[in-house]
């Protein structure tokens, strides 16, 4: 199975890929990326390609030909909204998924759904207040978009995951790759994490199950029909909150 990443340079998107490499079953894995991935690199695996894509709210023809056997995509890509300015943080979370899932909606075919898996974050919401952040907005926004867009078009199985505090210090493969965090995220962070994995592991995601399961996704291996307590649904559409990843991926019990 072909799937495509985008986002293999950061957290989650490290986590993704290092999945995708055990996955014996995936026969080529398209990374989008806007610069080379050390990660890709340094596997030497032949099924990784790296397609150096510059402007992500465009996909010419000669990059869909690229991608047009792909089944799936995980779509890793995000920034902190402390990071850059509204404008641009809307641009990168909203504007670029949704331009790629308008581009990949040829790569659904009869009888081979195209499986778009977008990682959005604990908090986000389809019904904002007031005084909702912007990145719960925005975020929101997307869902309910690539909703719409799975709605006009049945076989392009877009879905939505929450992540919560996502974690990578405890996964060996990735750890010579993982972005540089602020400082002051990088003195809290051995205080935070404790209490996360033993006290309040519902909100914890760590990126190794975590990476399998936004694969699994993408693979189409855990079909949604129907809502849950942790599992909210726009028509056809599901987001599922954190605590249902940890379900399904068996962190916890069902």
């Amino acid at each position: 199975m072909h799937l495509i990443l985008t986002g293999a340079t950061g957290l989650v998107g490290s986590g993704v890929l290092d999945a995708m490499i055990k996955m014996k079953d995936i026969t080529k894995i398209s990374v989008l990326s806007r610069r080379p991935v050390a990660m890709a690199d340094d596997a030497k695996d032949p099924r990784i390609s790296v397609i150096i894509h510059n402007d992500f709210t465009k996909y010419d023809s000669a990059v869909l030909d690229k991608l047009k056997d792909a089944r799936g995509c995980v779509w890793a890509l995000g920034i902190s909204q402390t990071q850059v300015s509204k404008d641009e943080y809307i641009k990168i979370t909203k504007d670029y998924a949704l331009a790629a899932s308008e581009a990949f909606q040829e790569l659904a075919r009869e009888n081979e759904p195209f499986h778009f898996v977008y990682v959005s974050a604990v908090g986000a919401t389809t019904d904002p207040g007031r005084f909702s952040p912007i990145f719960t907005r925005v975020k929101g926004e997307t869902e309910i978009a690539l909703a719409a867009l799975r709605k006009r078009n049945p076989l392009f199985h877009a879905s939505s995951a929450r992540p919560a505090a996502v974690d990578g210090s405890a996964h060996e493969a990735i750890q010579k790759y993982r972005p540089t965090a602020p400082l002051v995220y990088r003195a809290l962070a051995p205080f935070l994490y404790v209490p996360l994995r033993f006290g309040l592991s519902s909100i914890h995601s760590p990126t190794q199950p975590l990476g399998r399961f936004l694969t699994e996704m993408a693979m189409g291996k855990h079909p949604i029909a129907s809502p849950a307590q942790d599992i909210s649904m726009i028509g056809q559409f599901p987001i599922l909150e954190n605590s249902a990843i940890r379900r399904l991926v068996g962190l916890d019990s069902k």
